[in-house]
């Protein structure tokens, strides 16, 4: 069974205009929501949640012609298959410590969703799309490896933005990742986003930053690595770009870590040799731009 909630008190109100959950305030709803998914919980339901998100749920209804305000539309909307990844199971948790977890998740399922889209139509269609979907899925999770084994043991925060040559297609992306006694330890979805961003990036040819935050207990100061996206490629940022993509992280919701030790990133894995690239022109000439150019927040809203 499939439901749809609303995470957050203005997209409530904002829903509730339509008639959706008749005199109910936001407490209350969420109070009922949580006792109808335990009860469905207990007599053997599985219960898959989504976002109740209302510019998404107006354009769902407009594109099929429902009423918004009808409950035929609401179950129709929970229940739409055209979601990234594995569904979100409800295992009994309280509402209060969930809707955050399911905001995140909702999160990165649009940046996966956005990133593919993007990645799809940059390499094409036909046996040479395939491969090069193949060849540059490959190189980002090479990359990936290489950036969680580089860091070393303990949490570490992955943060990507970047955007294309030509349309400026604008993507964000942020991941944990940790390792513990050298067994790696993915963050989930928001792993799945920020790989799918990359390849994106990487596929488009495109310009941007990525920066690895070490973790912040580190005695000496919490480390920050960063590399620099031109023309699909990736190479270590001097000092002054990592300051730079730092700050320009925090316009978009990463707090600016406290006693930060801005380093260059260290060797990535290079792109095999025949893999083809969607731009020969490198995006800045001449280098990485330290600012990554006017990257908005069209894929993912804040990236923390």
């Amino acid at each position: 069974m499939a439901v749809a909630l609303a995470v957050h008190a203005a997209d409530f109100a904002e829903l509730a205009r339509h008639g959706l959950f008749g005199s109910l305030a936001f407490r209350e709803y969420l109070r009922r929501a949580e006792a109808g998914l335990r009860a469905l919980r207990g007599q053997g339901v599985e219960v898959h949640l989504r976002v109740f998100e209302p510019a998404d749920y107006a354009d769902y209804c407009e594109a099929f012609g429902l009423d918004p305000g009808s409950a035929g539309a609401r179950v129709a909307y929970a229940a739409d298959p055209e979601l990234a990844g594995e569904p979100f199971v409800y295992g009994g948790e309280r509402l209060t410590e969930l809707l955050p977890v399911l905001a995140d998740d909702h999160l990165a399922r649009v940046r996966i969703s956005i990133a593919c889209a993007v990645l799809v139509d940059a390499v094409g269609d036909g046996p040479s799309g395939h491969a090069r979907l193949v060849a540059v899925m490959h190189h980002v999770t090479s990359v990936y490896l290489a950036l969680a084994e580089g860091a070393g043991e303990g949490g570490h925060l992955l943060t990507l933005r970047c955007h294309g040559p030509e349309d400026g297609e604008h993507l964000t992306a942020a991941a944990d990742v940790r390792t513990d006694g050298g067994q790696l330890f993915v963050g989930g979805r928001d792993a799945e986003a920020f790989c799918a961003t990359l390849a994106a990036g990487v596929a488009l040819g495109g310009a941007g930053a990525l920066l690895l935050h070490g973790a912040p207990t580190t005695p000496g100061g919490q480390v920050v690595r960063g590399w620099a996206l031109a023309a699909g490629r990736l190479r270590p940022m001097a000092v002054r770009e990592v300051v730079d993509a730092l700050a320009d992280d925090a316009a978009l919701g990463v707090p600016f870590p406290s006693g930060a030790v801005p380093l260059p990133g260290f060797p990535l894995p290079a792109p095999p040799p025949g893999m083809p690239s969607s731009s020969d022109a490198d995006p800045w000439p001449g280098g990485a731009s330290s600012d990554g150019g006017d990257l908005g927040p069209e894929g993912g809203e804040p990236l923390r």
